[in-house]
């Protein structure tokens, strides 16, 4: 999708979006599939924009969280759905880059001219996540269904190993054995940011959220599903002053902690999709375009044996995506970065701003200076919304392209707008990403 290339690339058009309400862990969504999830997003965005029997060129999204009856998942859901089951999909996964990386990956097909028209997200449950068994036991139950006779299979049943060895999926790294949640906390201490500072960061989040719902801009953006109407974590009446009250809960062993459940997101299911298209696609469907996928790029850091933090790759990534298209990182109406940890945004904020960190870690001739915080998050991130790991990409991208038409429109169109959008991911990666209306 880069514009650096020779072919002839067809600009690529953001719709819209939509998701359901995101739902903190073992609440409203306790019972749902990954699948029920992003089959009601896809229906809501098929009623939406009037999709019904439509055969979209591509349906692609993940989930990070999957059972293995989810091998097809995107496939099923399409199949789940209103659209034209000869609508082809497949699934990607990037962690918590993972809708925004469909997104990118759909762009190229309609850049290309593959097809016209895809749909991109992700999914995700904490509340129904795979339990796998143990070597032993796991190794057992295939020889025992691979076995030809009940006196074979009796033989099995004997060896069965006392201990199942159950195994439950760890919210940590594999190499380090560390949560995002620990690896965020060393960087911050590592970097001297300050708890009242992520406090507020939150508190806006909250703040921010609670006044677009209230003034209708996630109307045409979020579809009620299982009763909710709104995502369960949004506190309206959050306060630096009450999250003040929180007790840290990461890097509590290395002292000074400063991360709390209130600047952290809390696990949480849900699901978003984006509607993504030609200009062309987009016009014989009377569909104005709220923004468009200019570029994007995706970064990774050697946060095992390297200096960098495990959630600093989009620090990287950034810089690579402002050369290649000529700006400077105040070049933006809006600035999007995925609120993991309140602490990773004010680490890669400050981290940009260091003449040393942007010479010496990014190879660049100065830093790449500061922004104008009044652009940050303008309608909330995830610290409100919560974060299902593959599903907050679709919900940044669409949220944003709306952000940008509804600047264009009160600029009447004299001037391009632009958003910056920017997410950090489990191992090491992270993934940015230019709008423009």
């Amino acid at each position: 999708m880069s514009p650096a290339s020779s072919e002839p690339r067809r600009r690529v058009a953001v719709l819209g979006g939509n998701r359901i309400p995101f739902a903190r862990s073992d609440g409203a969504y306790a019972e749902a599939s990954n699948q029920d999830m992003f089959t009601a997003a896809l229906g809501g965005l098929v009623d939406r924009y009037n999709l019904r029997g439509e055969r979209l060129g591509m349906v692609v999204g993940g989930a990070v969280l999957k059972h293995s009856r989810d091998f097809n998942l995107m496939r099923e859901c399409v199949l789940g759905s209103e659209l034209s089951p000869y609508t082809p999909a497949f699934d990607i996964q990037q962690a918590c880059g993972t809708g925004l990386q469909a997104a990118i990956v759909a762009a190229d097909g309609i850049a290309a001219g593959r097809y016209d028209a895809a749909a991109a997200g992700g999914v995700d449950t904490t509340s129904d996540p795979p339990i796998g068994f143990g070597d032993d036991l796991r190794r057992t139950l295939l020889r025992l269904r691979r076995a030809k006779s009940n006196v074979q299979r009796l033989k099995l049943a004997g060896t069965l190993p006392a201990n199942l060895g159950v195994e439950i999926p760890a919210n940590s790294e594999p190499r380090t054995g560390l949560s995002m949640g620990e690896h965020a906390a060393v960087t911050a201490k590592q970097l001297g940011i300050k708890r009242v500072e992520q406090d507020e960061l939150a508190a806006a989040s909250h703040r921010n959220m609670a006044a677009a719902y209230d003034r209708g801009f996630y109307d045409d953006l979020v579809s009620p599903f299982l009763g909710l109407y709104r995502d369960d974590n949004l506190r309206p009446d959050s306060s630096a002053e009450k999250l003040a009250k929180l007790r840290p809960v990461f890097g509590v062993k290395a002292g000074d902690a400063t991360m709390t459940a209130g600047n952290s997101t809390p696990l949480t299911d849900g699901a978003s999709v984006a509607l993504l298209a030609s200009d062309e696609w987009a016009a014989e469907h009377s569909l104005a375009p709220l923004a468009y996928l200019v570029d994007a790029e995706t970064a990774a850091v050697d946060y095992v044996n390297g200096f960098d933090g495990l959630l600093m790759a989009p620090t990287y990534a950034v810089p690579r995506l402002l050369a290649r298209n000529g700006l400077t990182l105040q070049d933006f109406d809006f600035y999007e970065v995925h609120e993991a940890f309140a602490s990773v945004v004010l680490a890669h904020l400050q981290a940009w701003e260091s003449e040393e960190y942007c010479k010496e870690r990014l190879g660049l001739d100065a830093a790449l200076g500061s922004i104008d915080r009044s652009k940050l998050n303008v309608n909330g991130s995830s610290l409100a919304a919560g974060h299902p790991f593959a599903a907050t990409g679709g919900r940044i991208l669409a949220q944003t392209a709306k952000q940008l038409a509804e600047r264009k429109k009160e600029q009447k169109g004299s001037a391009t707008v632009r958003a910056l959008i920017s997410i950090c991911a489990a191992g090491g990666q992270g993934v940015a990403a230019i709008l423009e209306a």
